[in-house]
């Protein structure tokens, strides 16, 4: 690589450090340098690294997981580090799927489900739904744990990694295959609504794929990737049949969902290899 080579490739590197850190910005709490800045088009190319953003809040869930366990059971840790995951995100994707359970359980119509979604307040459905949803996600992740520790698998913390960022892989594809619903017509797509390239999509799926390649066999635990396509064409099919598309509060349900499916399907993974 010669010296012009280097110098037209460094403020790209740069322009794609301040997408990571505007992703980062945007999807959790961790504080990012000012020079960041913020604009619509920069928000909508930080997309791509939405699955990258799950890498880290997996790793920080395997992290809070192995130091809880020092001190208290596994049940604890697990609970602590799904704590430490929505304290990380400001339980971004959880509000969203409360929306979802509040809007389609209770709108009968596309402007009175945008409606009641919109609407800050939590009701029965998005209570009720939020905590069935964080007690399986609980209860699947303790059956993870309890089947590779008898096998003495040390690799629990994979799980960690392949749920946090496959999952928001899955929920970053509705932005490339579905329309963004505007609440009227006056109003504007929000930047993350905008349509990414067929490119854009592909780097965000190595992003979202490659720690499958980390879980032994992973032939095996890539096949997670068929419930996980059947539960996005029912959701993408649901949508747009009440709301004609998807919201910011859609994809953050899918994110949730998702991240379940991916926990129940490696349930049966390790079921099956256990019974071999």
């Amino acid at each position: 690589m010669n010296f012009s080579t280097l110098q037209s490739l460094i403020p790209k590197l740069g322009y794609q450090l301040q997408l990571f850190l505007t992703a980062l910005m945007f999807y959790t709490r961790i504080p990012v340098p000012k020079w960041v800045g913020y604009s619509d088009e920069q928000l909508n190319k930080s997309s791509i690294y939405f699955p990258l953003i799950g890498w880290l809040v997996g790793a920080m869930a395997a992290f809070i997981f192995w130091a809880s366990e020092f001190l208290f059971s596994h049940y604890v840790a697990i609970i602590l580090s799904m704590i430490a995951t929505i304290l990380m995100t400001g339980a971004f994707h959880e509000d969203g799927f409360a929306d979802v359970c509040d809007g389609f359980g209770g709108g009968w119509n596309k402007m009175k489900i945008l409606e009641i979604m919109k609407d800050s307040r939590i009701g029965a459905y998005g209570m009720i739904g939020t905590a069935l949803l964080l007690l399986l996600k609980y209860t699947a992740l303790v059956t993870i744990f309890d089947f590779m520790a008898t096998n003495l698998d040390n690799s629990f913390w994979i799980i960690f990694l392949i749920g946090h960022s496959l999952s928001r892989f899955i929920a970053l594809t509705f932005v490339y295959s579905h329309d963004y619903v505007r609440e009227d017509l006056l109003s504007k797509a929000k930047p993350i609504g905008k349509k990414i390239s067929a490119s854009e999509i592909i780097i965000s799926s190595i992003f979202g794929f490659l720690p499958i390649f980390l879980f032994s066999p992973w032939a095996v635990g890539a096949l997670v990737i068929a419930p996980l396509f059947i539960l996005k064409f029912y959701l993408g099919y649901y949508f747009k049949k009440w709301i004609g598309g998807y919201t910011g509060d859609c994809l953050g349900a899918t994110q949730q969902i998702s991240e379940v499916v991916i926990y129940l399907y490696f349930i049966g993974v390790l079921k099956f290899l256990g019974n071999l």
